[in-house]
């Protein structure tokens, strides 16, 4: 059991003793932190300013504890509250910009398994909060510096249930998304919902760019996650089969809060999860000339997708926050994440798998000749992909000391966490926002030197541990 904090937000598992778990009394001191710097707190009686908040939540089992616990704790600190209900990371990004709010709050543990759930925390244009002021909210709630306010004082909690349709019309509206040309081509789809809201979601985008012909697997929203909710290749299995079996075009599988997006092709093979944000690049930069970016540990096939159109890449340090950061430094047209997620810039600035699904079809449509056929357009690069789970106590930065120190002959960088090159293949080992262990991922051009290189590499951690 455990209680994350960082800049992904507040995140642990249900239950057990406050201040390791993710319980009631940590759920009202996180928010009643939030509110508090929302609402211009002075830690005095006076009243503060009249903020509002935009929350939302994925199908997770404890989220409708969670949603009461976060609604009564904002109302009750004067704060007026937006409740999207069940809903995705992406929607309530884009809510609170429309509604003018002053932060939002979504109620996902993302890709972690049901027993988690979490709070990630927006600022007023609805994309992540800043490391600053995560460190401020995480003061203030040791501290439990936070004033609530009087019975005459007390927010108001409103219920809109509008923004499903007002995300799928804004993408759309897109210039790039394509409507006519997805529509044309009657694609049959396997959508895997993975008992969350992109059972809800994904299948109303798809109708709205004009397929008929969609198969939903594990749609109940209920948060009994049928397999592991993130979209790994070992856990797609059931999607791949269906695939086949419904002799379906494509499949396509997105994490519990849908800004995570993979897909499967014709012949039940993955696409790749890394090559979600490459094609996704490729169509986009055919379109619009300008720079990239994605994070230290995503594939190097984003860079010579880039290259190819004539622009330039840039790489962040890994998190969502860190990469938005980097794109608008360099003013990128398209970024994300090797783990499945896009970042368009000029529609938000945050990871949507909604809109990603959108500029994808219609990449694929122009494409014309199967998504088997459209993943033989990219590199073969292979990223390894490996985690070791860390007792308390254990010395990471000593670890990473000693490694560092054993291959001082090769380029090293340390911006996040310890990535080492090796002529054209790398490594990169950090510990994760989200869960108590180091995420090793090594890329090659051949499957097994990536596999051996990070097999190499954790067992120097084994060895230093």
């Amino acid at each position: 059991m455990a209680l994350i904090k960082s800049i992904s937000g507040i995140r642990g598992t249900i239950g057990g003793n406050s201040g390791n778990n993710l319980t009631p009394l940590d759920i009202t001191k996180f928010t009643a932190a939030f509110g508090s710097i929302l609402a211009g707190d002075t830690n005095s009686a006076s009243t503060p300013k009249k903020a509002k908040v935009v929350i939302g939540r994925d199908g997770r089992i404890s989220g409708p504890m969670v949603r009461d616990i976060v609604v009564s704790t904002l109302t009750g600190m004067g704060i007026d509250v937006v409740d999207l209900g069940l809903s995705t990371t992406p929607t309530v990004e884009l809510a609170v910009q429309r509604e003018k709010a002053d932060g939002g709050i979504i109620i996902t543990a993302s890709h972690n398994p049901k027993e988690w759930n979490a709070l990630k925390l927006l600022n007023n244009d609805g994309e992540f909060i800043s490391a600053e002021l995560g460190a401020k909210v995480l003061e203030k709630a040791a501290k439990e510096d936070f004033v609530f306010n009087t019975v005459e004082e007390l927010g108001e909690l409103s219920i809109d249930d509008s923004y499903m349709q007002k995300h799928i019309d804004a993408i759309l509206n897109y210039p790039l998304v394509n409507r006519s040309a997805i529509a044309s081509q009657q694609y049959k789809i396997i959508v895997d919902g993975i008992n969350s809201t992109g059972a809800t979601f994904v299948p109303a985008l798809l109708r709205a760019l004009g397929l008929e012909n969609i198969i939903v697997i594990n749609d109940e929203v209920d948060g009994n996650f049928a397999h592991n909710p993130e979209p790994l290749p070992q856990h797609l299995s059931e999607l791949s089969r269906e695939v086949v079996k419904q002799k379906a075009h494509l499949g396509i599988a997105v994490d519990p809060d849908v800004d995570r997006l993979c897909f499967v092709c014709e012949d039940g093979s993955m696409f790749g999860e890394e090559y979600t944000l490459v094609a996704i690049a490729d169509y986009v930069l055919s379109r619009r000339k300008g720079t990239t970016v994605s994070n230290l540990s995503s594939t190097r096939a984003l860079k010579d997708i880039t290259l190819k159109h004539g622009g330039e890449y840039f790489p962040s340090a890994v998190g969502e926050v860190n990469v938005v950061k980097k794109m608008k430094e360099v003013n990128a047209v398209i970024g994300g994440e090797g783990n499945g997620g896009i970042i368009v810039p000029d529609f938000h600035y945050g990871r949507d798998a909604l809109i990603g699904i959108g500029l994808f079809l219609s990449h694929l449509a122009n494409h014309m000749f199967g998504m088997k056929s459209l993943r033989s357009q990219y590199p073969d690069y292979f990223i390894s992909k490996n985690k070791i789970e860390l007792n308390n106590g254990v010395d990471v930065k000593a670890i990473f000391e000693k490694i560092k120190k054993k291959y001082k002959k090769h380029p090293i960088n340390t911006e996040d966490g310890l990535k080492i090159e090796f002529d054209n293949d790398w490594v990169h080992l950090r510990t994760s926002n989200t869960e108590p262990i180091i995420r090793i991922y090594a890329e090659s051009d051949f499957e097994t030197k990536a596999n051996h290189i990070a097999t190499r590499i954790m067992q120097d951690i084994g060895e230093f541990m």
